[in-house]
């Protein structure tokens, strides 16, 4: 049976040799970042936090420093209303504090409280536990999964769209 040279090449013929294993990893992360969720926490001082929670504190952590809500919407790719029900929840868990912009008094300014400080910690903890046992305690290739896998956020948050897609990764 001859293949029919007229016929185009389909989605699957023009992969690249890698995006089999691009799609892997990308299919690894989420199901590695499902289970960590489902698994909660062992600690019960511990105050779980939502998908959007998290990313708020991650970035309030990151360089300690307050932050207006419109940065911390544009850094973690929030829209403004869904980071408005965010932030009441992570002050109303103890994990944030509000306060007047100091250099205007009008806006305010968003910093983690020591409360939040301490559960970040305390949830760093627990996910290195579980993955360190998942993964057998080898940490051969670690340094190198760490670097590629900053990499890919890094790159993924500079290509970050405008708006959110509606049809968000199963």
């Amino acid at each position: 049976m001859t293949k029919n040279p007229s016929r185009r090449p389909s989605r699957r013929d023009r992969r690249s040799a890698g995006e089999d294993s691009w799609a892997d990893l990308a299919d690894l992360a989420l199901v590695i970042s499902r289970e960590l969720q489902y698994r909660g926490y062992t600690d019960a001082e511990a105050v779980g936090l939502t998908q959007s929670e998290g990313m708020v504190m991650r970035y309030l952590l990151k360089d300690e420093s307050a932050a207006a809500p419109s940065q911390i919407a544009a850094a973690t790719g929030l829209q403004r209303t869904n980071l408005s029900t965010t932030l009441r929840g992570l002050e109303h868990k103890g994990l944030i504090q509000r306060q007047a912009n100091p250099a205007d008094g009008r806006g305010v300014t968003v910093s983690p409280t020591e409360h939040g400080r301490a559960n970040y910690a305390l949830a760093r903890h627990e996910w290195a536990t579980a993955v360190g046992e998942a993964a057998g305690h080898d940490d051969t290739h670690l340094d190198a999964t760490l670097t590629l896998l900053t990499a890919v956020r890094d790159g993924l948050v500079n290509a970050r769209p405008q708006s959110p897609s509606r049809h968000p990764p199963a």
